[in-house]
């Protein structure tokens, strides 16, 4: 029987919810579509430090014009691929959310890569959980409540795991601290992969 983990109020962690073969299988779908990218802020044109790629029928996409959602690939402005069949079915084991995600963003992490504390809020649903799936190196997660300035927790994220974060945590404060480099071999050339599923239409 699968332990589910309450980090916090709406925040559910899953140990090695995908066992080696299921991350691996997973990977190797990811790598062989996902033509990463370096995303830059809005405004500065600072670019990220880690590298992205978008599944599902919307994209998440960052520029000096601003954050927002695409049908289709500013680079090539062909549609994103589909979702793998093997996040779909994740998502409706875990979430009990009746409507399909409708993005997937993978965020690949190489050595000193990090993400900074936000909240996801460009979506209209936010009755819907974010997903998230870990592949690769280790890493320190950082969740908090919905102000900048309030406390937060730390949780390490191994491969395989699987945490999702609704309800009262669905507008939270959250980031990658930092990357343990080495603690895997799954990824070609090393770092870590993460895979979070949205809805963002109501």
């Amino acid at each position: 029987m699968e332990t589910v983990l309450e980090i916090a109020p709406g925040v559910s962690l899953w140990r090695e919810r995908l066992d080696r073969a299921a991350q691996r299988a997973l990977l190797g779908e990811v790598l062989a579509q996902a033509a990463f990218y370096k995303p830059v802020m809005p405004g500065s044109g600072k670019p990220f430090s880690v590298e992205e790629f978008n599944f599902g029928p919307l994209g998440w996409y960052s520029d000096k014009s601003g954050y927002r959602y695409t049908s289709t690939d500013p680079r090539t402005a062909e549609a994103w691929p589909p979702i793998p069949p093997a996040l779909i079915d994740l998502w409706k084991a875990t979430t009990n959310h009746p409507a399909p995600p409708e993005c997937c963003l993978v965020n690949l992490y190489r050595a000193g890569a990090r993400m900074g504390l936000h909240q996801d809020r460009d979506e209209q649903a936010i009755d819907a959980p974010v997903l998230s799936v870990s592949l690769g190196d280790e890493a320190l997660f950082r969740i908090g409540g919905t102000t900048r300035k309030g406390p937060t927790r730390s949780v390490k994220l191994g491969s395989g795991d699987v945490l999702t974060f609704g309800g009262p945590a669905r507008l939270a404060f959250h980031g990658i601290d930092r990357v343990l480099s080495g603690t895997s071999t799954l990824v070609p050339g090393g770092g870590r992969i993460n895979l979070t599923l949205r809805r963002v239409t109501a």
